[in-house]
């Protein structure tokens, strides 16, 4: 790329060969015409498809706009979130989930919204929620429960589609879980947030990672840990001014 990137889009994949490529078309799509450059950084968890091969050639393909990352083991989705957020190279950062569910479209108003609100970061809420029932059903016992526990209300924390400023991204704990809990960390280092609502969409190919187990139990778990961190945690770029990308305004 010849213009280093304004906008990061960070999406995690494991074993989403069949979705990489119509994810990478509706990106372009719905950024074309923008003024600002942006990548796609794609952070591959150990996949055993075909995903290496497909973001190799994706890579060639768009002339750097793709790059992709990839874990030597699997470490799961937080984990490949993270990675891509210290990756970003654009003061502001995207990110979706890598099913294709989330639709691409909603990133450049999110975009917009941020900086129009002066806010540090955009969460989206899956209005018209295309999954099972036992899914719907076990995130909404979850988001309330996570509501109780840490203090923080948030419509949808496991909506996969949010854009924050890259220099937030960084001062966030790494730790299985992060991505169901970004907009209360965020408020906890003393960041804002705002919430809008957003496409959500049947998944088309492949199939889930996750049951009730990984994401009820496991989630409820962690609302502790996120109290914890929220009642000890310390604000977010502590110097006096900022550079240009810290501000990312």
């Amino acid at each position: 790329m010849q213009n280093p990137p304004f906008f990061s889009i960070v999406i995690p994949v494991y074993n989403e060969a069949e979705n990489i490529e119509p994810m990478v078309r509706e990106i372009q799509a719905a950024l074309q015409g923008r003024a600002e450059p942006y990548e796609v950084i794609f952070v591959d968890d150990a996949s055993s498809d075909d995903s290496p091969a497909v973001l190799q050639r994706l890579t060639s393909e768009t002339g750097g706009i793709v790059r992709s990352l990839r874990h030597r083991r699997n470490f799961g989705q937080s984990a490949a979130v993270a990675t891509g957020f210290r990756d970003a190279r654009g003061a502001w950062v995207g990110t979706l989930d890598g099913d294709g569910q989330n639709d691409p479209a909603d990133l450049p108003y999110m975009l917009d919204e941020a900086r129009r609100l002066k806010v540090d970061c955009v969460t989206g809420v899956r209005a018209k929620r295309q999954d099972s029932f036992i899914r719907k059903f076990s995130s909404r016992v979850a988001n309330r429960f996570r509501d109780a526990i840490t203090g923080d209300r948030v419509a949808d924390s496991g909506c996969g589609v949010r854009v924050l400023r890259t220099a937030c991204a960084l001062e966030l704990p790494v730790f299985n879980g992060l991505h169901r809990f970004v907009p209360t960390l965020l408020r906890a280092k003393g960041y804002s947030v705002s919430e809008v609502p957003v496409n959500h969409r049947p998944r088309l190919r492949g199939v889930s990672k996750y049951g009730v187990h990984n994401r009820l139990w496991r989630g409820i778990r962690d609302c502790f840990g996120v109290r914890w961190f929220s009642v000890r945690s310390v604000p977010g770029e502590r110097v006096e001014g900022g550079t240009e990308q810290g501000q990312g305004r």
